[in-house]
């Protein structure tokens, strides 16, 4: 069985070094795991004036997200928090229906810096547990990694043998996760 995953980058930086994460996530556990990478480029501004009749971009993003089994977050730190492209889109799911309610999530990170995305991690964890959003987080599997750009190549392959191991791991867990919860 694989498990159609709507993965969420944090950011809208064409290099990301977490939607370079993310595809090697894709390509490398593709039979466990269907992932669509959900971009959050296009979501519009939230404003409550708009939230009845929200606009095209907030919309799609919000059915991709609805429409998978299961969410993955890709969270870069951005001044030891999440960035605000992130925020927003996580604020149009949190209005007007239940897009991550109950479905089974987890978190992977990582940044140049030695922290790889710890404090924006750990606020995301802090947003995501607002009872308009309420997701089923994989517990325990903390995924920082720091001093990216020293572990991934030009093809998008994590060439770091820990952190390979460490992401089986991970992926493995969230399996194991998703079927008890689903």
């Amino acid at each position: 069985m694989t498990i159609k995953v709507a993965a969420i980058i944090g950011s809208n930086r064409k290099g990301s070094y977490n939607l370079k994460l993310v595809e090697y996530i894709k390509k490398r556990y593709s039979e466990q795991l269907n992932i669509q990478i959900v971009s959050i480029n296009d979501v519009e501004m939230f404003s409550a004036d708009i939230e009845e009749n929200p606009p095209k971009g907030a919309m799609e993003f919000k059915m991709k997200v609805r429409n998978a089994e299961a969410v993955l977050f890709a969270v870069p730190e951005y001044n030891f928090s999440i960035p605000g492209a992130l925020k927003n889109a996580i604020d149009w799911m949190s209005r007007g229906g239940h897009d991550l309610k109950d479905k089974p999530t987890f978190i992977v990170g990582s940044s140049m810096g030695v922290l790889g995305s710890v404090r924006a991690q750990m606020h995301l964890r802090e947003i995501i547990s607002n009872p308009t959003l309420q997701p089923k987080l994989l517990p325990g599997n903390e995924v920082y990694i720091g001093a990216i750009h020293t572990k991934i190549n030009e093809q998008n392959e994590i060439t770091d043998q820990a952190t390979s191991d460490f992401l089986d791991q991970v992926v493995n867990n969230f399996v194991e996760f998703y079927n008890k919860v689903k």
